[in-house]
């Protein structure tokens, strides 16, 4: 990312390269022939998604042809069927319902005294040959969609079977993401070392191919006829040899076996050897390394298992002791994979905890208290359910594998044709002038980006190395700086319309429309980032802070003409309005971007779609990864039942304060987020959190949203504050103050969840009178809270007994009802009074007697 020079005559574009791929430290860098592998599977892997999301088939394109002429004649027949009733005069425009056989009944009938009665014969004639070419062109059409997906065998058929789906979204990531990012990072220190552990990892080859050869065998036993059915499902049976029901299927006999020694336990082999080496081996980072590889080919056979196995009705058996051994070593291996893809790209803050959950899962027998359960739970029923779709197949992967990764597919659209440049321009032609320009232009930019970008974290980096600065510039100090784009960027998580990942996991859980989300959403939004304005504008106001000169700024003429690039975030927002799925309100938004960049100098032809399915690939992998492992901890929190106990907890003090709940509430939520992307944290509180919220009696999206909220919010709350973190690497300054910083700047947003629950209309719940007072007020309650926070009120810094009552006065505000609406008024205007009239001395110190 670069400034250009101010003097260029066009438009003194600030933003250039927002929308290029930050490179992470441990992210390879190939050339040749391993960047050409990569960039193939990768956009292999993101097409194959938007290919199966929206269901395109290539045999159904081959047969359209056909098809869209048996769908005139169908139109033909009706049109048939609509003349032959008017011939029949008044009997037929009494006739009812679509029933071609009563129809023609009734006209033979009415023929015997009809004076038309040829025309109503040749009416009959008519429509028997209508619907005789609509038939045979519809039989035409599913015999060719038959005949090329026999000859197109080796592609897969969509729509996938849901389990399969993910098994392999999770797999593909897998694979494409250990191949692309090392154990460890590539810094000025990076020495590579000998070829000893490559030729050890090259060794775990052997292993690996045994279990994917043993995997073929059992895909072929279930083709091959031989395997048993029950109920019209094919069965798997895994059972040590001399069981008695063994005996009534002889076929079975070393199954068992075979998926102790011949899979699970050279996978198993395979996956911890290739992880330890990986820690330790040191490859050049432009070469693939041999345990990587291991890992890759690891997670595939993962795949490949479980999608044979759960392909029978063994699917059933998971989560009980009944479950084939096989699942529970191919679990065993893939949450490790899972585990360590995501150390890999996400840090170990989420791998502890998901550590920490396993533990607890066969230690939960020996705990005290709500941590307790009456059972040990053995590794084989564990890691049977975990695999399932009430842990790692669950919510959080059901919403990887479709709303996120299609929006991570928008996104990549939107990068290719420049579009983030063009929001970071535009936020800086409009709010560049004011006083502490830059720090504004950074609120703006970051909501903008925010409904591109899915990670707090990412925003921070994609927007942060140009404001950041830039605010430095104009005087903000660093620690400042780092805090405000911290701030400013985690409340891109609640932009509508995308909100990051965690409003799908949101939509996916609770079963609550995401269009309705969406709009509920709006006001908390602005809530937030006015906030965030004012505390950046009084900062700014009391260290006497001027904007940017004009000739440092984009022209706002050319901006405004370039204003058509929104088009794709307006077709998403009206597409989602307009009652269309997310899938295809996201797939018109993707293709909206593609055409939209041919009016811009970054036109995208064949090879730049590509590159951006690539990009796409890339992007996903560090979510994926994410969503996977904390759907592990998603299948603790499940099977043992913690988060009922949780809950529990909550009624009791709810029985004491519900105010104290809610605390508490908001305590776990931030705790359960702190070092994790908002997704996993949105997750894992959901489901500890959230079903006692809704149990106390709060509204479910109310509930949800308090915990969302909060869990976006844990981004920028010490000690552990992820956004903050990453500001602080680019301005310079310490992290922890910086995490204390960008905490005061994000305060009142940690009030408005409160509110949530006392003034629902904050979330569009009431009428339209209802929902504009409560957003107006909370507004002037944010403005006061601002104020009395930074000591800047109407022109001037604020004695501290004034700050004190416009902090009380805010929240008056903010809870919304009309009693406190007029206090925090008389609140408000007393304190405004008083700071005109007396004039009390901004630096008084506040009296403390008796501390002798």
């Amino acid at each position: 990312m670069v400034q250009k020079d101010t003097a260029h005559e066009d438009d003194h574009l600030i933003a250039d390269g927002v929308d290029e791929e930050p490179i992470e430290g441990n992210r390879r860098l190939f050339e040749g022939r391993g960047l050409f592998i990569i960039a193939a599977v990768a956009t292999l892997y993101a097409a194959l998604h938007m290919i199966a999301l929206n269901g395109v088939s290539l045999s159904n394109l081959i047969a359209l042809p056909t098809t869209i002429q048996a769908e005139r004649a169908d139109a033909a027949a009706d049109a048939a069927f609509a003349d032959l009733r008017a011939t029949l005069g008044p009997v037929g425009e009494a006739f009812e319902g679509n029933s071609v056989r009563r129809l023609k009944a009734l006209a033979e009938e009415t023929m015997a005294t009809a004076e038309n009665a040829d025309e109503i014969a040749t009416g009959i004639a008519a429509l028997d040959a209508a619907r005789d070419q609509a038939a045979a062109l519809t039989r035409e059409a599913r015999a060719v969609r038959t005949t090329w997906s026999e000859r197109l065998w080796f592609l897969p058929q969509f729509p996938l079977e849901t389990w399969n789906f993910r098994i392999l979204h999770i797999g593909g990531a897998l694979a494409l993401g250990f191949l692309l990012y090392a154990s460890s990072q590539f810094g000025p220190g990076f020495v590579a070392r000998g070829s000893g552990l490559q030729m050890v990892s090259a060794a775990l080859l052997i292993p690996v191919a045994w279990s994917a050869s043993t995997v073929f065998g059992f895909a072929n036993f279930l083709a091959s006829g031989d395997a048993a059915e029950v109920g019209g499902r094919v069965i798997w049976m895994s059972l040590p040899e001399g069981s008695e029901r063994l005996a009534a299927f002889p076929s079975y006999t070393g199954i068992f076996e075979a998926e102790i020694w011949q899979f699970g336990l050279p996978l198993l082999v395979a996956t911890f050897a290739a992880i330890v080496i990986g820690w330790v081996d040191r490859v050049e980072r432009n070469r693939f390394a041999f345990s990587d590889l291991v890992l890759a080919l690891c997670g595939l056979v993962v795949a490949f298992y479980l999608v044979v196995v759960y392909s029978t009705a063994a699917r059933n058996s998971v989560g009980t002791a009944e479950v084939p051994i096989g699942v529970a070593f191919a679990a065993t291996a893939g949450a490790a994979l899972i585990m360590e893809l995501t150390r890999r790209v996400a840090g170990l803050a989420l791998v502890i905890i998901t550590a920490v959950f396993l533990i607890y899962t066969f230690t939960a027998h020996l705990l005290p208290g709500i941590l307790a359960v009456e059972n040990a739970y053995s590794w084989q029923r564990f890691f049977g359910h975990v695999y399932s779709d009430a842990g790692i197949l669950g919510p959080t992967t059901a919403v990887s594998s479709t709303y996120i990764i299609l929006f991570i597919i928008f996104a990549a659209f939107l990068q290719a044709s420049k579009v983030g440049d063009y929001f970071v321009n535009f936020a800086f032609a409009a709010a560049g002038r004011a006083r502490g320009g830059p720090a504004k232009v950074a609120i703006f930019a970051s909501g903008l980006m925010g409904m591109i970008n899915g990670t707090s974290a990412g925003n921070v980096v994609a927007t942060g190395s140009l404001t950041i600065p830039l605010m430095k510039k104009v005087g903000y100090h660093k620690k400042t700086s780092g805090a405000v784009e911290a701030a400013a960027s985690t409340g891109g998580q609640i932009m509508p319309p995308i909100m990051g990942a965690g409003a799908f996991i949101m939509a996916e859980i609770t079963g609550i429309p995401y269009q309705e989300i969406a709009i509920a959403a709006i006001i908390p939004a602005i809530l937030y980032f006015v906030s965030v304005y004012f505390m950046v504008d009084f900062e700014a106001a009391k260290l006497g802070m001027r904007g940017m000169r004009e000739d440092e700024l984009p022209k706002f003429n050319k901006m405004v003409r370039q204003v058509y690039l929104f088009i794709p975030i307006i077709i998403l927002i009206y597409a989602l309005f307009l009652g269309y799925s997310v899938i295809r309100a996201g797939t018109l938004a993707t293709v909206a971007a593609a055409v939209v960049s041919w009016l811009t100098p970054f036109r995208m032809g064949p090879r730049s779609i590509l590159k951006a399915f690539e990009l796409a690939g890339i992007m996903s992998i560090q979510i994926i990864a994410v969503c996977a492992c904390a759907g592990i901890i998603v299948g603790v929190i499940s099977l043992t039942g913690v988060g009922a106990r949780f809950s529990a907890v909550l009624l009791d003090l709810a029985a004491t304060s519900q105010l104290l709940a809610l605390f508490f509430a908001m305590c776990i939520a931030i705790l359960l987020g702190m070092g994790m992307p908002t997704t996993a944290a949105y997750a894992v509180a959901a489901s500890v959190v959230a079903p006692g919220l809704v149990q106390l009696g709060i509204p479910q999206l109310t509930a949800h949203f308090f915990v969302f909220y909060f869990a976006v919010l844990s981004a920028i709350t010490p000690p552990v504050a992820l956004a903050s973190y990453a500001a602080a690497g680019i301005s310079g300054a310490n992290p922890m103050e910086t995490s204390v910083a960008s905490f005061k700047i994000g305060i009142a947003a940690f009030i408005v969840p409160f509110m949530f629950f006392y003034n629902s209309a904050l979330l569009m719940d009431g009428s339209w009178f209802e929902v504009g007072r409560a957003g107006v007020t909370a507004i002037v309650g944010v403005f006061l809270l601002s104020s009395g926070v930074q000591g800047w009120f109407m022109g001037t810094r604020s004695a501290w007994f004034i700050r004190l009552g416009l902090i009380v006065a805010a929240l008056f505000m903010i809870e919304g009802g009309w009693v406190s609406d007029l206090i925090g008024v008389g609140l408000t205007v007393a304190m405004f009074l008083i700071q005109r009239l007396f004039h009390p001395d901004p630096d008084a110190p506040i009296p403390v007697r008796g501390a002798d």
